[in-house]
């Protein structure tokens, strides 16, 4: 009998390490921050990844703001126990990269060596049959609406192809243009009914080099596509835009549909996963932000642009809080005497380091922040205190500022109105509110009511732009308009062009029969306001009486006005 010889250490690791390789059960090894350092043959069959792949990764595979809540959650209790108590078991669903959902028993053992901790764990499948797995990995990974691959499908595909491509990588971003509004005029259910068409529609096109067309939810999609040159999918894109020219019917309405679409691609701007989609997402929202209805590729620039708007969205709200935006004042002329019966205040940006800025540089963005009230406050407050200031020099001259239609909807407008002219002592008439057709287009229900008590105190009330909408005549009807004012495309050609002097002329008489005074804007030649006066216009403004103008200056012009006058008589 041949004498017992113990195991060595070498031969008690090298057999382990041989048992732990070719175990029935899955079986890995994780690092202290639970990132894969090896795995069994079983585990790598289990969950269709490589030991190769995995290497180097978090469990859970991608980076946590690529899981869903369910799996965060699960990883944070995961690495809360094990940092607690050197342990966790539990019974979860996991799912492979075939889109498959295991049932299984999932054990970690915190094991610490001399160089730090690691973690062993171990996986037993405890799928009772393979009917239940297919319809549990059907409801993860496939959208319940559309029937398509959702989100986490997307994320896993695109993975998987940006390591093995050779070629470029194309991430397409859609969204539909308008669908809260669609869904709220429609209805939720016809509304999820144009969005099974759409998915349909998409299907049905089969475009070429696509590997998965995904539903990220409500109005939400994503493309994956794979081409020698990413340039290629522009074909595809353009086909895609040209089904949506087709109506789409529900409730046995027509609905065209309008989407955006952003586009990036590997490896040009990116070879990361989460980089491309989130480029992708960028071009898409500028897509929307420029109204919708086209296709965008990716640039650089994007990320210049959105920080500097930020910048400027903090800028203006900053300007808003230490009132930097001041009025300046266009006279308005009585044509018959020359004299300066009034003025337009328009608004500028005294801003801190850039100087004075028009409004070509800052509205839109103060629209589109929706700031446009704060703004109308803070230049109300400046008007009525240089009315104040006028009164007190013995001028009656008044100002019109400028106010959009949603701004009467705001529930103190008349309070804040009415209080000025009690606070400053100004006479009512002296405050001229005016508005576009364009705001009173998308009028809410009671601004008329709120334009009838501004009227009632005394205020006067102009229609601003007069012709350019498209129901000018409709608005004279529906408010009660102390002064029209004609736009200055109409008077640009009013001495060459007898078809401009004939609308003017037809605008001077529709007024004079409302009982109405009409204000002509854009003034640049003596011929065009000697012309509009001997048509029997009363009022006029533009650059040939004056441009806006400081406080300090205008108030010149009317001590000025003054004394000529007194010398006169």
């Amino acid at each position: 009998m041949k004498d017992f010889t113990p195991l060595s250490e070498t031969h008690k690791e090298q057999l382990l390490v041989k048992l732990c390789s070719r175990f029935d059960d899955a079986i890995f090894i994780l690092d202290a921050d639970l990132r894969y350092m090896w795995v069994n043959a079983a585990y790598e069959v289990m969950v269709g990844y490589s030991e190769t792949f995995l290497v180097g990764r978090p469990l859970g595979i991608y980076a946590r703001k690529f899981l869903g809540q369910r799996e965060q959650r699960i990883l944070k209790d995961i690495a809360y126990r094990l940092d607690e108590y050197g342990y966790y078991q539990n019974n979860l669903s996991l799912t492979t990269r075939y889109g498959q959902t295991l049932d299984c028993h999932i054990t970690f053992r915190r094991i610490e060596l001399s160089d730090g901790y690691y973690h062993i764990g171990m996986v037993k499948d405890t799928c009772p049959n393979t009917e239940t797995l297919e319809r549990v990995s059907h409801l993860s990974n496939y959208d319940q609406l559309t029937q398509l691959p959702n989100r986490k499908v997307f994320l896993s595909q695109t993975s998987d192809l940006l390591l093995d491509s050779y070629r470029e990588v194309v991430i397409v971003r859609i969204n539909i243009d308008h669908y809260r509004m669609l869904a709220n005029t429609l209805g939720q259910e016809h509304a999820d009914t144009l969005v099974q068409q759409f998915a349909k529609r998409v299907t049905d096109l089969q475009l070429k080099n696509m590997h998965i067309f995904s539903h990220f939810g409500s109005d939400d999609f994503a493309m994956l596509f794979e081409f020698i040159d990413a340039n290629l999918v522009r074909n595809e894109l353009d086909s895609l835009m040209q089904m949506c020219e087709r109506p789409f019917v529900t409730n046995k309405h027509p609905i065209y549909l309008k989407i955006s679409v952003g586009i990036s691609y590997a490896p040009e701007n990116s070879k990361q996963m989460h980089d491309l989609l989130q480029y992708a997402e960028k071009a898409m929202q500028y897509v929307k932000q420029q109204g919708g209805d086209d296709i965008y590729w990716y640039n650089p620039q994007l990320d210049l642009d959105n920080d500097q708007r930020l910048q400027l969205e903090a800028e203006l709200r900053g300007a808003i809080q230490d009132a930097q935006f001041v009025p300046h004042y266009q006279p308005k002329i009585e044509l018959s005497t020359g004299m300066i019966v009034g003025f337009e205040a328009l608004v500028r940006w005294q801003h801190p380091t850039r100087g004075l800025l028009k409004p070509v540089h800052f509205i839109e963005a103060i629209i589109k922040h929706k700031l446009s009230f704060d703004l109308f406050l803070q230049m109300a407050e400046q008007i009525a205190q240089q009315l104040n200031t006028w009164l007190g020099m013995g001028f009656c001259q008044h100002i019109c500022i400028n106010a959009e239609a949603a701004e009467f909807s705001q529930p103190n407008f008349y309070e804040f109105i009415s209080g000025l002219i009690t606070q400053y002592r100004i006479y009512p008439e002296q405050l001229h509110i005016e508005m576009t057709e364009s705001s009173l287009m998308l009028r809410h229900s009671n601004v008329q009511y709120q334009l009838m008590k501004i009227k009632n105190l005394g205020v006067k009330l102009a229609l601003d732009d007069f012709g350019t909408g498209y129901a000018s005549l409709s608005y004279l009807q529906e408010y009660d308009f102390d002064f029209i004012k004609i736009d200055k495309s109409f008077i640009s050609k009013i001495i060459s062009d007898p078809t401009q002097s004939a609308i003017v002329k037809a605008i001077l008489d529709l007024a004079k029969a409302l009982e109405m005074g009409v204000v002509a804007e854009g003034i640049e030649m003596r011929e065009q306001a000697e012309l509009l006066n001997n048509m029997g216009c009363q009022y006029a403004q533009g650059y040939w009486f004056g441009r806006p103008m400081s406080a300090e200056t205008a108030t010149q012009l009317l001590i000025d006005q003054h004394a000529a006058d007194d010398a006169a008589n």
